[in-house]
């Protein structure tokens, strides 16, 4: 490895190819100090929780957030190729020689392992970000539109509540069409894939669960756009797709 160099500032502190004990050291102070750190280097990926998977060694960017989250980047793709969310315990130690950083959820029960064979950098980054994002075209803006104008889903629906709770959790927009048939409307302001069809299937079940016997249901997934995933489930299932925008283009 070559000479450690270190770049120091008020608000950034980089170490250049650490030594796996510096480095353990380095990151678990980061996590400490409430820093955003990065590491890149050669590692494997482990996750065990709802699922398992193995990453085997690759060259990866990992980014440690002061709110416990926790994403790994490969060179593609503008998604991580795992994470896990806010809310994390992170840690940091040396094991069998190398730099460990693990990510422990406890519910649901999940733990995502980073196991560093070379590390090429560190940076810990003193953030100050108060400001707040300014959001345009939320899903909130979305149910607004159709709260406004319900025949934009289709002529003769009522809506009748919103945020209407279920055992699988609350709908969006809870209504009626013209034939007085029951509908289940979930709101996606961007794309969606099959979670967000698994999503409005789980709330449809929970409704059948909750109404008389006879009551005739309907899940309508609300969205800019849905992946072909998406809608070959989405027809599996017997439920419907509207395109919409949280707002109209000016």
């Amino acid at each position: 490895m070559t000479a450690r160099e270190n770049h120091r500032s008020a608000r950034a502190d980089t170490v250049v190819d650490p030594d796996p004990d510096a480095a353990a050291e380095r990151v678990d102070d980061g996590i400490e100090e409430g820093a955003l750190i990065t590491v890149f280097g050669r590692c494997t990926v482990e996750y065990d929780g709802r699922a398992s998977s193995t990453l085997g060694p690759g060259d990866r960017h990992v980014m440690l957030k002061p709110d416990g989250s926790i994403l790994v980047h490969t060179d593609e793709g503008q998604q991580p190729v795992n994470w896990q969310p806010p809310g994390c315990t992170q840690d940091a130690e040396l094991a069998d020689g190398d730099l460990r950083i693990r990510s422990r959820r406890s519910t649901p029960d999940e733990r995502l392992d980073v196991r560093f064979e070379r590390v090429i950098q560190i940076s810990a980054f003193a953030v100050d970000d108060a400001s707040e994002l300014a959001i345009s075209g939320t899903e909130e803006d979305l149910r607004e539109r159709i709260l406004d104008d319900p025949e934009l889903l289709e002529a003769g629906f009522t809506p009748l509540a919103t945020e209407r709770q279920t055992s699988a959790g609350a709908v969006d927009i809870y209504g009626e069409d013209h034939s007085g048939r029951t509908v289940a409307v979930e709101l996606k302001r961007k794309r969606v894939g099959p979670d967000a069809v698994g999503q409005l299937r789980r709330y449809v079940d929970a409704l059948e669960r909750d109404l008389h016997d006879d009551a005739e249901l309907r899940g309508m997934l609300v969205a800019p756009s849905v992946t072909d995933r998406a809608r070959e489930l989405l027809e599996r299932n017997g439920l419907e797709f509207v395109s919409l925008t949280p707002k109209t283009s000016e």
